[in-house]
């Protein structure tokens, strides 16, 4: 049999790569003279350097940028050894978990670090980007990431305004003049799943905001900041600015941000990445595709990697089964989507530190792809 493996990350588990090499290892125990091809996978959040550059693809370059509470942290990039495209997640300069839970507030974080990133690809010669946007602790509509990158944000006296959203509220006018003139030969695709608006009761300060630490009263005041902003972003950078595009929204406006200054397009994530790995080849040829990830549930069929890949394999008419660490509500909505079945990993009751033990977790992936794999042996 020729088998394809792509599961996305058991996130604070197993990365991609780690949960494919453990399928295979298991279907080699029962069907030992299948061909399995294992592709790292991710939806534009973690894991999306490792994805593109595992396997010999690429590179990782570690670099030190201003993190979201304007302190130094370390990050990493990719590279692609073929294209020199660079592949950058947000999250690693501005994720919530670079920010202490007392110490979150979106009004004040910063995405100043992935301009910074940015400008490191910059420097090393890259000029096409794909860029994962989630996972942000930030709500300042990108204008910390085009700071880095020489766009001007000026108050009434022409003075720089602060970081953050609370800056964009003294935001008087935006001036194009001085931004680095090597994005002109850029391209960015911006991998993003979230279709919300900049503003308004579906935009990123209501619906994303609290989750990144705002108050309740905090959600009008960065709306009417953001408000602002995009109107002065129409006036003074780019006419066609639309707070309203789906995915603006993205990564506290970050999206609005690629899309007006940096001419991005923005992408379903997982799609994106499978295409710029080469998936969707290895699957059209395949007699089984295995995903899965962390926990299967209602959110696994919103555009995360097991809906994505079973719609890849149902186009091709190739079997799929799907593999989590849980399941949960919902789930059965993947039969719907073109997952022919699914199965839970876990043997035996456990704690979820337990379940999420690497050890543990490989183990149980590997026993599980050996039991389905010894039913698909009965079976021929």
């Amino acid at each position: 049999m020729n088998i394809v493996a792509v599961i996305d990350s058991f996130k604070g588990s197993l990365t991609s790569m780690e949960a494919g090499t453990a399928v295979s290892e298991g279907i080699a125990k029962a069907l030992p003279d299948s061909i399995v091809s294992v592709f790292p996978v991710a939806d534009g959040g973690e894991g999306t350097v490792d994805a593109l550059t595992d396997g010999g693809r690429g590179e990782k370059v570690c670099v030190t940028v201003t993190g979201p509470l304007s302190d130094p942290v370390e990050a990493e990039y990719g590279v692609l050894a073929e294209s020199g495209c660079a592949v950058i997640e947000m999250a690693q300069a501005a994720g919530l978990p670079l920010v202490p839970e007392d110490k979150r507030d979106p009004m004040y974080t910063t995405t100043y670090g992935v301009g910074e990133l940015i400008l490191h690809a910059l420097d090393r010669g890259c000029r096409r980007f794909i860029m994962g946007i989630g996972g942000s602790a930030t709500n300042d509509g990108g204008a910390g990431m085009l700071s880095a990158l020489g766009f001007e944000f000026l108050d009434c006296e022409g003075k720089p305004v602060p970081d953050g959203c609370a800056g964009l509220g003294k935001l008087s006018r935006v001036c194009a003049d001085r931004a680095d003139v090597r994005l002109r030969e850029c391209t960015f695709r911006v991998a993003c799943d979230v279709t919300n608006p900049l503003l308004g009761d579906n935009g990123c300060s209501a619906v994303f905001a609290p989750q990144k630490g705002a108050s309740a009263e905090d959600i009008p005041v960065m709306d009417a900041y953001l408000k602002g902003y995009a109107e002065l972003t129409q006036r003074d950078v780019n006419e066609g600015a639309d707070a309203c595009f789906p995915g603006a929204g993205a990564a506290g406006g970050l999206g609005f941000a690629l899309k007006y200054y940096l001419n991005a397009t923005l992408e379903r994530g997982c799609p994106m990445i499978m295409r710029e790995t080469g998936v969707e080849d290895s699957i059209a040829e395949a007699d089984l595709v295995i995903t899965g990830e962390g926990r299967l549930d209602a959110q696994s069929v919103m555009g995360k990697v097991p809906q994505s890949v079973a719609e890849i394999a149902k186009k091709h008419g190739v079997p799929v089964i799907a593999l989590g660490g849980g399941i949960g509500d919902g789930a059965e909505g993947l039969n719907e989507c073109g997952v022919d079945a699914y199965f839970p990993i876990l043997h035996a009751p456990c704690t979820l530190a337990d379940a999420m033990d690497k050890g543990t977790a490989i183990n149980n992936l590997k026993r599980t792809s050996e039991q389905i794999s010894r039913l698909i042996s009965a079976m021929k």
